[in-house]
């Protein structure tokens, strides 16, 4: 038997002979593994039995600040209005269009909207993930992807609009993209191969005819993506690694044409590719590192056919202190996202005025373009949030700057975003490197140490700008403070920061992680027996990894989907992502690598020691971070831990990587994890 278990005692993982005791757990869809994930599941249930009660307090708590019945802001595109209506009790927004104004206004004639999607009815209460949802130009079909079971992989549908006739298109392995050609009649659509990864891309005619393959990438480190331009004028084929770019273009007029290559592949060299008005010249935009790792912004003229590099010309050039992190393109100007000092900036340049930088007033928040909104459109939409301060949607004109807030994020009951102090702090990593970090924290808990709950992620360059959530909202009215470590590895101060955390560098990650801790109880903020960390997917093998070199800094942790066994994962090839990984973490089958990466990988680390109180989730159809990885994990922790603290694995079985589906169903996860803290902590 491979596992023994009680009502009351922890499932035990029998080892089996071998380098790896536990790799018997990777026979998916085994009865011993699937018996062994089911009685964990149960352990689970049996250990949190008593906190049912707060799990369903807590539930209706935080459900209870949220607006269940609302309604999106309308986009106005063409003759409609489009938006999006959340019902009560239903877990998912139904899509919709109506008429759009004479006046232009946002102004919706319900009397005359059409349903064009309803989620709610396609689930059937099973697991739903909706990919694309793309209308087509003439605004009579809807194309649309759905994932049944969170394994990412889409089934294909276009329904026409004026009868509502409904085609399941006949295809395999899909990867959810839909692009439209400007006929409304092709579309562009990507094909996954055996690990997972988008590898070709094929050309549809809804006349019947067969589909064409018209794009193979070989090369197992690099992702296909097609999309439209901002112009409507081109199709973009961008094929990427995690340090390479190389976009292809199309004339969306001429579907049957082949893709023009803009600059081939070279090893290193990341760039993206627009189209849009600069001038008053049809332009291509190019973001591009060519010369130097914080990007410059490049253009070059369209001559009727894609322009090769040699072509291009600064338009604004790199900056070793800001990063151009992306660009949005409107006939009335051009908007930059850039990123200083660790915070998202938005400059605008308007076409024939002076650039100008949108002002905002909190310490710490995230702001980005939201939606560009139509090409010819005076307007652009931005979202902004901070920890303490709910997401609002603002409208900019592009020409003078002027922002309205068009709609801000409700919270239901007593509510007051100055009770709640949002704080930027720095802490001091041991190479000397200033690592921000944002806290909220309720005011009357400021200059008493309490309890903390401590993010973190840390890879692939991305950036955790501060953002607001009505569940954390139950954190704090309980005196928890929350806490964003914006640790080496994310992107949050420019590229360089990214690289320092990766590779040969990972290290850095972790450290940077326990120098935030170590700071946020230096300053009496919390103390060990008070602090709670967190991640997910690369996140989580930052919390496994600080588990292994210094648990007695912490309470409790949780680990999400956590990429735990990452040496034995990038040893396998043949796994889904595997060799688009290489860039990030680097092979393993170069002994220097193996060696750099078992020195930290969050599996091979477990030793005799006590641990913290630990609750990891998974999702058995994850095809990013494989279930096993946590199971693995969980059952060594429990052979070695010399501590009788809670370690807990709970197992989504109808679940991919991102967790249940269904907005309630978020909401009982995020219970249950909080009740989680609330009994490590003790707090009723």
């Amino acid at each position: 038997m491979p596992v023994s278990s009680s009502v009351l005692a922890a499932p035990i993982a029998h080892k089996a002979d071998g380098a790896d005791p536990y790799a018997w757990l990777q026979e998916r869809d085994s009865a011993p593994v699937l018996d062994y994930l089911k009685a964990e599941n149960s352990y689970v249930q049996a250990q949190l039995a008593d906190q049912a009660p707060l799990r369903e307090a807590l539930f209706e708590e935080i459900k209870g600040r949220i607006l269940e019945t609302d309604l999106s802001l309308p986009s106005p595109w063409g003759p409609y209005l489009y938006y999006t209506r959340t019902t009560a009790g239903d877990e998912y927004a139904r899509h919709y269009r109506c008429p759009r104004p004479a006046d232009d206004s946002l102004t919706l004639d319900e009397s005359r909207e059409q349903l064009l999607l309803d989620p709610n009815v396609l689930a059937n209460g099973g697991f739903f993930s909706l990919g694309a949802f793309s209308i087509s130009p003439d605004h009579q079909r809807l194309a649309y992807s759905l994932d049944t079971s969170g394994e990412e992989t889409y089934t294909l549908f276009v329904k026409e609009l004026s009868n509502d006739k409904l085609s399941e298109l006949p295809f395999q392995d899909c990867d959810g993209s839909m692009t439209w050609a400007n006929d409304s009649l092709t579309l562009f659509f990507g094909e996954l191969d055996d690990t997972h990864r988008p590898h070709k891309l094929f050309r549809y005619r809804l006349d019947g005819t067969a589909a064409q393959e018209v794009f193979h990438e070989p090369d197992g480190r690099f992702f296909l993506h097609c999309y439209r331009s901002s112009s409507e004028r081109q199709l973009l084929l961008s094929l990427g690694s995690k340090t390479t770019s190389e976009v292809w273009a199309l004339d969306a007029s001429q579907p049957q044409q082949p893709f023009t290559c803009l600059a081939p592949r070279v090893e290193g060299h990341e760039y993206e590719v627009d189209h849009g008005q600069l001038d008053g010249q049809w332009t291509w935009l190019i973001r591009s590192n060519r010369d130097g790792i914080n990007f410059a912004l490049y253009q070059a003229a369209d001559q009727g056919q894609a322009p090769t590099a040699g072509d291009w010309q600064t338009l604004i050039p790199h900056s070793d202190t800001v990063m151009l992190d992306g660009l949005s393109l409107n006939a009335g100007g051009l908007t930059l996202s850039l990123r200083i000092g660790g915070l998202p900036v938005i400059e605008v340049r308007p076409q024939g005025l002076p650039a100008y930088r949108v002002e905002l007033p909190d310490a710490a928040y995230s702001l980005y373009v939201q939606n560009s909104l139509e090409f010819a459109s005076e307007h652009i939409r931005l979202r902004y949030e901070a920890l303490n301060r709910p997401a609002q949607i603002r409208q900019l004109h592009l020409a003078t700057g002027e922002q309205v807030v068009l709609k801000q994020t409700p919270v239901l009951g007593p509510f007051d975003a100055d009770a709640y102090v949002s704080q930027r702090l720095w802490a001091t990593a041991p190479d000397g490197t200033q690592v921000p970090i944002s806290l909220v924290v309720k005011r009357q808990c400021l200059g008493q140490p309490t309890p903390l709950y401590l993010y973190g992620y840390g890879a692939y360059g991305e950036s955790l700008d501060p953002w607001f959530s009505h569940a954390r909202l139950s954190l704090l009215d309980r005196g928890v403070a929350f806490a964003i470590a914006h640790v080496r590895g994310g992107g949050e101060l420019g590229e360089a920061w990214y690289r320092a955390g990766k590779q040969e560098h990972k290290q850095n990650t972790f450290n940077d992680f326990i120098a935030c801790a170590e700071h946020l109880i230096a300053q009496g903020y919390t103390r060990p027996e008070q602090l709670v960390i967190s991640g997910g997917s690369a996140g989580g093998l930052l919390i496994g990894a600080v588990l292994n070199q210094r648990p007695q800094l912490f309470a409790a942790a949780i680990a999400e989907v956590p990429f735990v066994d990452v040496l034995n994962t990038m040893l396998d090839p043949e796994l889904p992502l595997t060799v688009t990984e290489y860039d990030e973490w680097g092979n393993p089958q170069d002994p220097q690598v193996h060696a750099r990466i078992k020195a930290y990988a969050p599996y091979e680390n477990v030793r005799a020691q006590a641990y913290p109180a630990l609750l990891v989730i998974a999702g058995y159809n994850d095809s990013r971070v494989q279930y096993w990885e946590a199971a693995k994990w969980v059952a060594k922790l429990r052979a070695t831990k010399t501590d009788t603290n809670p370690l807990l694995l709970k197992t989504e079985l109808e679940a991919g990587h991102g967790g249940m589906s269904g907005r309630y169903q978020g909401l009982r996860d995020v219970a249950l994890e909080y009740a989680f803290v609330f009994k490590v902590l003790g707090i009723a």
